[in-house]
């Protein structure tokens, strides 16, 4: 039987931890647990053979975290060959009477990717590509991605997935305390992401037990259309008298995951700490459970790396100012590769509260595609809102798809049939909501009933691709009144059908309405207020048109949808004023208080929170703020003609990062502008770096005591550990990187030749948590003096304590803040 017809009337159970039944067995500390495939096959085998025998009906591959970043090709195909071999042996010896299947497990590859770390998204592609194939051709039933903390790592890994296999594919990550992702990824952005990318079954696992667990799984439960996954850990890990044990028994774990599975979970085991006890015991309680229908939740959804934005009842607004019709300043950005200008435009419609950022780089002498490309993966690194990838060029649209990190609002598609055989594939492939044009061959019908026709042959040919209903946004069309005075009716009367009779979202650009004719906003804003009377969804429009804007939150008060109107009172108070001071600033000469290009007065809205900026300075903490690092650099350069290099750093820098890392410790910003804020800080480092080397001497040594940071011995996973040294650096520490699986003894002696004040030592697996509590033995006893931080994913206070570090770090703030206590003293 297929797994997923096995889903489909049964609960389907997943096997449980491996690495801490393998330390058990002898595996050493640093030892890598995929090499025992082939080392000691007879333990991997009896292991996977217990999981089947307490009831498994899915046991994965010992290939966790197997990837060409640590063995050559042959040996990559002879670990997976032999895994493979491995748990068929298991399956064979096996006396259960249950289905059986083998997932070829993939786990996270170790680094992190561009832009926030240094592999790029299709080298982890290909990273994931090469598993995937070799696991493909000796033979699994399906292909488990799991533990991913980054929605981009785990966009690569589904990506490599698809294109490489016809294999069911389940996708799990691993979500924080917060109920969010390493990256700051929400339940329902995975949610959005996995399902439009056709995962098979998506869902949590490994961080915590299942009562840490369970809101987010009644979040999957809640929003997903496919099957949920809850593989818990045994709770967090202790250590007793030097052992090491899981908090969370057989009994409750079981009775915990039995009650979700009652509540819907459809596929569940268990992750760190479990055993096949675990797993026995949650068979006995959960298999035989009636299952729950799994029905599609109908959801119009997109989602960027942070959050979804679902089109509902409160229609969405989409910036419209990163595109060049009709805008001379920023068609001059797109021929100059003027990036900085891009970006700030989309600063400054995100700061005037859009959902959605429409992206168009459309112009005839440039490269639209890698443009498209470059600007959507810029806007990305910055800025936490879903695009609108806006082009007619397909190849244009695969490109910004392909590297898009999440589920992209595309626009567009219309009735003509060369144009929805280019565009359904990929938003099939790639995942997404499609705004659908109501035009085709003969142009755009003059009556709505011919709109909504072509709308009904949209939808058909759409269902054809796999595409369904909720992910179709239509576009009804806005013409100018001034050349058809029955044109707005007819877009109006149309509209409200799909709306109200077919059951799909709309979509129009407001503004085409008054082309030609004075007193535009009036105009505009009168047939916005028609349209939302009518159902509109979503409107394209200038986000410092104060008269739209009014007409948007006065109607979102009058409908209910603004608790206490707060909404209006936000935007009444604080965002028309400077509405009103950007259209006064821009009402006589062009100013040239913006940090990326002069606007001309008919740009309204153009950089206008930038001009109100006073000094230079000022326009430094932005952009470090906002990860701006072309910014940080010119500003900086400017500010070294009058301002001492430690003033900018005492002054502007520091202060800048200390507002970032207190939002991010707050929670009110995610790791991804943490640490484009760092590369911002470390641009406007190197041009005070450039201008005291030109002028040595005249500047004391800044730099603060000396931090020495490494991957302990086994672990390859350097992420944590690379966000801690760029944060150092950023604030002035001597750090010394060693890098991943780094051996006690050089650690050892690297903290005593540089008499390092700080050792931060970083682990990932449970396997390698030895190996840390071995290095910081040794450094008790060779450097005293030096205090040592622990983070990583497997630890937490308790354990940090019991293997006896000086300070458990949650995140890289905290080691910041550690270490500027131990300069101090």
């Amino acid at each position: 039987m297929n797994v997923l017809d096995y889903i489909k009337s049964h609960v389907t159970l997943l096997d449980g931890g491996m690495g801490t039944l393998l330390q058990e067995r002898g595996l050493k500390p640093g030892e890598e647990p995929v090499i025992w495939n082939i080392k000691h096959p007879e333990v991997i085998i009896q292991l996977q053979k217990m999981y089947y025998d307490a009831g498994s009906n899915i046991v994965s591959t010992n290939t966790f975290g197997c990837n060409s970043l640590k063995f050559s090709k042959e040996e990559l195909t002879q670990i997976i060959e032999a895994a493979v071999k491995n748990t068929k042996a298991a399956r064979e010896a096996s006396k259960g009477t249950q289905e059986k299947f083998i997932a070829l497990n993939l786990g996270p590859c170790g680094k992190m990717l561009k832009p926030y770390g240094d592999l790029e998204f299709e080298d982890a592609v290909r990273l994931f590509a090469e598993v995937v194939n070799i696991g493909v051709k000796f033979g699994v039933d399906l292909i488990y991605i799991e533990t991913m903390n980054d929605s981009y790592e785990t966009k690569a890994a589904l990506l490599a997935a698809k294109e490489n296999s016809n294999l069911p594919v389940f996708v799990s990550n691993a979500y924080g305390e917060d109920s969010k992702l390493m990256t700051g990824a929400t339940p329902e952005a995975m949610i959005a992401m996995l399902e439009a990318m056709g995962a098979d079954a998506i869902g949590i696992n490994c961080s915590y037990g299942p009562k840490v667990l369970k809101p987010i799984a009644e979040k999957y439960l809640k929003y997903a259309s496919v099957p949920v996954i809850l593989k818990a850990n045994a709770g967090v890990p202790k250590v007793v008298k030097g052992e090491t044990f899981f908090d969370v028994l057989p009994e409750e774990f079981s009775d915990d995951v039995a009650a979700l599975v009652k509540s819907g979970v459809r596929i569940c085991g268990g992750c760190c700490g479990t055993t096949p006890e675990y797993i026995k015991q949650l068979h006995e309680k959960a298999a035989n459970l009636p299952i729950k229908a799994i029905r599609d939740k109908g959801r119009t959804v997109v989602s960027s790396y942070t959050h979804a934005v679902t089109f509902d009842e409160k229609p969405v607004l989409i910036g419209e100012r990163i595109n060049p019709t009709g805008k001379k300043r920023f068609k001059q950005a797109l021929k100059a590769n003027d990036l900085g200008y891009i970006l700030n435009e989309g600063i400054n419609q995100q700061e005037m509260g859009v959902h959605i950022l429409d992206v168009n780089v459309g112009l005839p002498d440039i490269d639209e595609v890698a443009m498209m490309k470059k600007v959507t993966f810029e806007l990305q690194a910055i800025i936490d809102l879903p695009l609108q990838i806006d082009t007619s060029n397909p190849a244009a649209m695969e490109a910004a798809l392909r590297s898009y990190n999440g589920k992209a609002l595309v626009n567009s598609v219309n009735g003509k049939e060369e144009s929805m055989s280019a565009i359904f594939p990929l938003v099939k492939k790639y995942g997404g909501v499609v705004v659908a044009l109501t035009l085709d061959d003969n142009g755009i019908p003059n009556t709505a009933e011919e709109r909504v026709a072509i709308a009904e042959k949209i939808l058909k040919r759409a269902e054809a691709y796999g595409i369904a209903k909720k992910d179709i946004i239509f576009d009804t069309l806005t013409m100018t009144i001034s050349a058809d005075n029955k044109s707005a009716m007819a877009t109006l009367k149309a509209l409200e059908y799909i709306r109200n009779k077919i059951g799909c979202h709309t979509s129009l650009g407001v503004s085409n309405i008054s082309f030609g004719l004075p007193a535009r906003e009036a105009v505009n804003s009168t047939f916005f207020a028609n349209a939302l009377e009518r159902g509109l969804s979503a409107a394209i429009m200038n986000p410092f048109s104060a008269e739209m804007l009014q007409v948007y939150y006065a109607f979102i008060a009058l409908n209910g949808m603004d608790e206490a109107c707060t909404e209006y009172i936000d935007f009444m108070q604080n965002k028309l004023p400077k509405i009103r001071e950007a259209v006064a600033t821009l009402s006589g000469e062009p100013s040239n208080n913006i940090a990326f290009g002069k606007a001309t007065p008919r740009e309204v809205g153009n950089n206008s929170i930038n001009q109100v900026q006073n000094s230079l300075s000022d326009e430094l903490q932005k952009s470090i703020m906002k990860g701006l690092k072309d910014g940080a650099r010119v500003q900086t350069k400017k500010l070294l003609e009058t301002k001492a290099p430690l003033d900018i750093v005492n002054n502007d820098i520091v202060p800048a990062l200390d507002k970032v890392g207190a939002g991010y410790e707050e929670k009110r910003i995610f790791l991804p502008q943490l640490l484009m804020s760092a590369e911002a800080a470390q641009s406007a480092f190197e041009e005070i770096k450039g201008y005291m080397s030109i002028n040595q001497g005249k500047e004391e040594n800044t730099s603060k005591c000396t931090c020495v940071v490494a991957t302990v011995e086994g672990d390859i996973h350097d992420i944590g550990k690379n966000i801690v040294k760029l944060l150092l650096e950023n604030y002035g520490f001597d750090v010394h990187d060693l890098g991943k699986d780094v051996k006690v003894d050089t650690i050892v002696e690297e903290v005593v030749k540089l008499h390092a004040s700080v050792c931060g030592l970083s682990a990932l697996m449970t396997t390698t948590v030895p190996a840390m509590e071995e290095t910081i033995k040794a450094l008790r006893e060779k450097a005293p003096w030096c205090k040592v931080v622990v983070g990583g994913a497997v630890l937490n206070q308790e354990y940090a304590d019991n293997i006896g570090s000086d300070k458990y770090a949650g995140d890289a703030m905290e080691t910041v803040r550690y270490a500027e206590i131990v300069n101090k003293q």
